[in-house]
């Protein structure tokens, strides 16, 4: 039997129930244990304020190294860029779609909210990134699972909430969506739209069994993706996106660097063979880095602790 840890929000549930069933269609009994995080439990703070970093998955990964569960199903946005040691990403499926969505009351595209509008949402790349297209707008921070923030939209609390694309999908909830975001608008987080099986290294057992999940295809452009989040030492709720795409035997990578108002932001894209994915993250990065981009993150660490 194979015990898989997940966090007990009901996206997460959904996530870990798809892998559970890809098992047991192979003749393998599966349990899902659900655990409480840090993030889970704390509810009235914005993220970044709480570190941002591990902060749902930190006791995952406990009870994957104290031999609590076998397997952890994560959305590999929430992945700190350092793994604890002993534990890895045995397998990574094929990514959902990896744009952000808008889901706003009485279906209004995103350039025809009115001026004022108030859009939820509790990230700060996301927040930093729709200021620079519509300056005009309120941004508030919301955290809470998908219903509490949909209640929030149908009570008159905000006007529209930006979420991933991903998550909705998953839920099987994509008629609340009233436009997917152009990347121009809100390029997604470093890894959006994919999920990170992790187990541990020494493991042989569920690493093989496992490996059918893996997708190459997102692998590479993940690992160029995270490459880039390394290389800039980020953690996932600093003003930093990502997104990595390949097509015949190359990738293409474009990352960004945002200070917390929008009114900075600077921009990489280039191309690589696959092989080299990794190497393109760093690459990326140090370009990021060497236009402006470490001065933004080091005046984000040093005035607001990210």
């Amino acid at each position: 039997m194979i015990r898989i840890g997940a966090r007990g929000s009901l996206l997460s549930i959904t996530q870990t129930t798809w892998v559970a069933d890809q098992l047991r269609a192979r003749g393998i009994v599966v349990e899902i244990e659900t655990i409480k995080t840090t993030g889970d439990k704390i509810q009235d703070v914005p993220l970044a304020k709480l570190g941002g970093k591990g902060l749902f998955v930190k006791e995952i990964e406990e009870a994957l190294l104290n031999g609590a569960i076998d397997l952890a199903v994560h959305s590999m946005k929430d992945m700190p860029t350092q793994i604890p040691y002993g534990l890895h990403i045995g397998a990574i499926p094929k990514r959902e779609n990896p744009q952000d969505a808008l889901i706003a009351r009485d279906k209004i595209k995103w350039a025809n909210l009115p001026p004022g509008s108030k859009i939820g949402t509790s990230s700060l790349r996301r927040q930093a990134q729709l200021k620079r297209s519509r300056p005009d707008c309120l941004f508030v921070p919301l955290r809470g699972n998908l219903d509490t923030r949909l209640r929030k939209l149908s009570n008159g609390e905000i006007d529209a909430i930006v979420l991933a694309s991903a998550g909705l999908n998953r839920m099987g909830w994509q008629d609340k969506i009233t436009e997917h975001l152009d990347m121009d608008i809100s390029l997604p987080a470093i890894g959006q739209g994919a999920l990170a099986i992790e187990c541990r290294v020494g493991d042989q057992e569920m690493n093989t069994a496992i490996a059918f999940l893996n997708d190459s295809k997102t692998a590479c452009e993940i690992e160029a993706e995270r490459a880039l989040l390394i290389r800039l030492s980020g953690g996932c709720q600093t003003p930093i996106a990502g997104f990595a795409e390949e097509s015949l035997g190359e990738i293409t990578l474009t990352g960004m660097v945002l200070n917390l108002s929008g009114t900075e932001m600077i921009q990489e894209r280039q191309t690589a063979p696959v092989a080299h994915a990794f190497a393109l993250g760093t690459r990326v990065a140090d370009a990021l880095l060497s236009r402006g981009g470490d001065r933004i993150l080091k005046t984000l660490i040093e005035e607001f602790g990210l």
